[in-house]
């Protein structure tokens, strides 16, 4: 499993290993030991995993979970392929309006850990891209926020040759500059502060 510690602080991008053989392909996206390896802690405790289809052209996106109790995520592509990118919204995080991005597919099954306070972002880049994800809690409606991802200020990487296909939310999010005049966005030491609250005995 190699790791790459993106512009995010706190994000990383897991590629494991494919083995292909006559009958297809196997892998694992996500591997404890290599896990705790880069972030001194297990993997959050599942409460929900998603599953989204989406036609080439559609934008998810830049959402994130108010904080607390805020949300970390762990993201593959299981078809087709997705541009994935992550923003750090944390007021007071040492690369706070900082973006990368990664191409997520099922040749390499590159993984991504997003954690909380972080936003997250897709573009999918063909028809019928699946995007699987692992959360640390529940949906709750209410708690679900979004920054306006053709904000300019945030200057996204968005490809010109797909036509961008947005759900009304996303279309009508604030941008990041309104988004702290609103005051919804997460602090850098509460997101890290209940990322910290992972038992050390737990790490195996």
């Amino acid at each position: 499993m190699q790791v790459r510690r993106l512009a995010v602080e706190g994000a990383l991008e897991f590629t494991p290993k494919v083995f292909h053989d006559g009958r297809g392909a196997f892998t694992s996206p996500y591997q404890e030991p290599a896990f705790v390896e880069a972030t001194g802690r297990p993997l959050f405790s599942v409460a929900q995993t998603n599953h989204s289809r989406s036609q080439r052209g559609v934008i998810r996106g830049v959402h994130y979970t108010a904080t607390p109790p805020g949300a970390a995520k762990y993201v593959y592509c299981a078809q087709g392929k997705a541009l994935d990118i992550v923003v750090d919204l944390r007021i007071g995080s040492p690369t706070y309006g900082r973006w990368d991005a990664s191409v997520l597919d099922p040749e390499d099954f590159r993984a991504l850990y997003i954690p909380i306070g972080v936003g997250h972002a897709f573009v999918a880049m063909e028809d019928d891209t699946v995007m699987s994800y692992l959360l640390s809690e529940s949906y709750v409606p209410n708690l679900e926020l979004s920054v306006n991802l053709l904000d300019p200020a945030l200057g996204l990487p968005l490809p010109d040759d797909v036509e961008p296909i947005l759900s009304e939310r996303d279309t009508v999010a604030p941008t990041l500059e309104e988004a702290v005049a609103l005051g919804v966005l997460p602090r850098y030491e509460a997101c890290r502060e209940i990322e910290a609250r992972v038992p050390a005995d737990v790490v195996r």
